[in-house]
Order: structure tokens, then sequence, then C-alpha cells
């Protein structure tokens, strides 16, 4: 009866006893550069996270416009309110 009872508990598969472990996120650009941001105020009234550089990049009118570099949402360029 032993030996049945031993037997019976060693054919349960042990992993599946074993609590599981949360799988790893995959890491993306956005969370490898998700250290030193800024909040902008854009143009169109929002506010948008970006990691890179405020630049001024000119218009095709010819006037000067500033823009935030590589943003949370996927934008490269977002222009933004003066």
């Amino acid at each position: 009866m032993k030996v049945l009872t031993l037997a019976l508990l060693l054919s349960f598969n042990v992993g599946t006893l074993a609590p599981q472990k949360p799988l790893r996120q995959p890491t993306t650009q956005l969370s490898k550069r998700a250290k030193g941001g800024r909040w902008y105020f854009a143009a169109s009234g929002h506010a948008v996270f970006c990691y890179g550089p405020v630049m001024t990049v000119p218009r095709p009118n010819g006037e000067l416009q500033r823009v935030a570099t590589f943003c949370r949402d996927g934008s490269s360029v977002v222009p933004l309110k003066d």
C-alpha cells in the first residue's frame, strides 16, 4: 500500500504543484528610455511626455517652431505650444 501511495504521489508533475513565476515582459525602446523624460505642452493642447531634446526647426512658411523629440506616444517630433 505504501508503494502504491508513493508511486501515485511521484506520478504528479512537480512543476504544476510549485507556484508559477510571473512572465517577464519584453523590453522595448521606450521602456529602456524611461529614465529622464519631461512633460511638455503640445500645440494640440495635450500634455506629452518626451525623452529627447527640445529643438527649434523651421516651418514651411519660414518661421521657427520648438518641437520635443522622442515622445512616449511613439511620435518622433511633437510641436510645442509657446
